[in-house]
């Protein structure tokens, strides 16, 4: 079985048991809400992300520290969306993009070789600061169930560039689980998703 989400709910049990090892079994710590589905029954959509500003780059700057590790060239909105792995589509300025990595770049190792992993460690790290996506107000993500037509909107309203990602697939999510490693943040947006609310546990 492997675990695709809310890793730390499973970290913290774990350690809140081996801290008590006394324990009856009967204690919250024992316990947390999971579901189960075959891995033919879950299906990925892209994870995307929008970044609010440019880290003081001109839009020609930007473009051209991109071009170190992509290949960078305008396209048409019909296809803006990222057909293969090892490519993603960019909305700047009003134009779409296709980059793609250069082979110089790529890796075999499973967590290094993922496209939100090359986009971190290639362009939100280094170029924009973020090192934190998790935590920076500077960058925003949006599930592939949005569309793109979102990434459009959010950067015609004021934000800087907007990456759409190619899915992460299920053979890229077991060889990571299976090098015993943890996936980078935002890295899949599953579907189906369980409503909130739809269970509750009552707290004493």
């Amino acid at each position: 079985m492997d675990i695709t989400a809310r890793h730390l709910r499973v970290k913290v049990s774990e350690r809140k048991r081996k801290a008590n090892p006394g324990y009856s079994g009967e204690e919250e710590f024992n316990y947390f809400l999971s579901v189960l589905f075959p891995d033919e029954e879950l299906f990925i959509m892209d994870y995307n992300r929008i970044v609010k500003d440019l880290n003081g780059m001109t839009q020609e700057d930007f473009l051209s520290r991109m071009k170190e590790h992509f290949r960078v060239s305008p396209c048409t909105k019909e296809e803006r969306r990222p057909k293969e792995k090892g490519m993603f589509g960019m909305y700047l300025g009003g134009q779409w993009y296709q980059c793609r990595i250069h082979e110089k770049d790529k890796s075999s190792d499973p967590v290094e070789n993922l496209d939100v992993f090359i986009l971190q460690e290639k362009v939100l790290a280094p170029l924009f600061g973020i090192t934190e996506p998790k935590t920076d107000a500077r960058i925003s993500f949006a599930g592939g169930i949005r569309g793109l037509d979102y990434l459009e909107e959010k950067v015609d309203g004021g934000w800087a560039v907007a990456f759409a990602m190619h899915p992460t697939s299920i053979a890229e999510l077991f060889a990571v689980a299976d090098a015993g490693k943890l996936m980078p943040p935002k890295s899949s947006w599953f579907e189906p998703k369980l409503y909130s609310g739809l269970f509750i546990h009552e707290l004493n």
